[in-house]
């Protein structure tokens, strides 16, 4: 890679650029119940000690991390991928900085929905469901629900879908975004394996992080009116603050070598240019400079054989009257 080309990516951009934001397609939409209905499935799988809880159970009876006790260290730093504060802090620095390369805030305005969106639904989750974790069970075969815990759903878990998501959501690009979004399925079930691997999470808290995660990030077109309207609003808080009017934009200006465009008369207009010339010659033989005389002065006078006789304005021409006098 060239380095002025390199280095032409970091400067900021001449103006914003003109990307749609994603629109809730039929496709979006479809995805959107498919994943509440799989939302719903697991909370009524867990609240009647199904299956899953069983399954649970099973996992956590079992010890991944006695099992393969060789990937403890490096998981435990894995892991911090999906907590909230480190992964929200090294995303806003990115989309921070593209706010600033593109000239508007749009990012960093989207990632702060999607947080606030995860935030209240998840925690109203947790909170609603106490479900105790893997650590703190009491009853083996038990949902561990309505006790004192805040586990279900996984909040690592949902909140590595929805950080790393927003990149791929963001995307400017098909190329750009199919690399995001395999980067972010990544992150995001690394993160949800890991917590059943070090045994703070019941596999039905992953599958549960993972829907819930999943439904911001479908759902973020529907805020897309409100994120252009606070946009708005804070550009013109932002220009009333710093005292200068607002951004008008450049005049379009033809090229210097470009000759004028002359347009055709208009036919419908001749007659009244017709009547008007009369008085138009009028004006300009009044303005005419007054005639000069002829000047006389170093020239032969009338009469003398070099000079030929003027005709009378209006009087005959013969061919005759031009040949040369006769000299005796």
């Amino acid at each position: 890679m060239r380095t002025d080309r390199f280095f032409a990516r970091l400067e900021q951009e001449p103006q914003r650029p003109a990307v749609a934001a994603p629109g809730m397609s039929r496709t979006r939409i479809a995805l959107l119940w498919a994943t509440l209905g799989a939302y719903a499935t697991i909370v009524a799988a867990v609240l009647s000690t199904s299956w899953l809880v069983r399954f649970d159970w099973q996992v956590m009876l079992f010890r991944p991390y006695k099992q393969w006790p060789g990937l403890h260290a490096f998981l435990d730093y894995f892991v911090v991928l999906g907590q909230r504060g480190p992964t929200a802090v090294l995303v806003a620095a990115w989309l921070g900085w593209r706010s600033w390369r593109q000239r508007t805030l749009r990012p960093l305005l989207v990632m702060g929905v999607a947080l606030l969106a995860l935030n209240l639904s998840v925690g109203a989750a947790k909170l609603g469901m106490a479900r105790e974790g893997p650590h703190y069970a009491n009853d083996i075969g038990s949902n561990e629900m309505w006790l004192n815990g805040d586990i279900f759903p996984s909040g690592h878990t949902a909140n590595a879908v929805v950080t790393w998501g927003i990149l791929a959501y963001l995307a400017t690009t098909p190329r750009a975004r199919r690399t995001l979004s395999i980067i972010a399925a990544v992150f995001a079930l690394g993160v949800g394996a890991t917590t059943v691997y070090l045994g703070t999470h019941w596999v039905s808290d992953v599958l549960l992080g993972w829907a819930a995660g999943l439904l911001i990030l479908l759902a973020l077109p529907w805020c897309e009116p409100v994120i252009r309207e606070v946009e708005r609003r804070l550009l013109v808080l932002r220009d009333r603050l710093s005292g200068r009017p607002g951004r008008q934009p450049h005049p379009v200006l033809p090229p210097p070598d470009v000759p004028p465009v002359t347009l055709p008369p208009d036919p419908a207009s001749a007659p009244a240019r017709a009547a008007a010339l009369p008085a138009r010659l009028a004006k300009a033989h009044t303005r005419s400079p007054a005639v000069r005389p002829l000047q006389t002065e170093g020239r032969p006078a009338a009469g003398h054989p070099g000079v030929r006789p003027v005709e009378p304005l209006g009087g005959s021409f013969s061919p005759a009257s031009s040949a040369p006098p006769h000299r005796p």
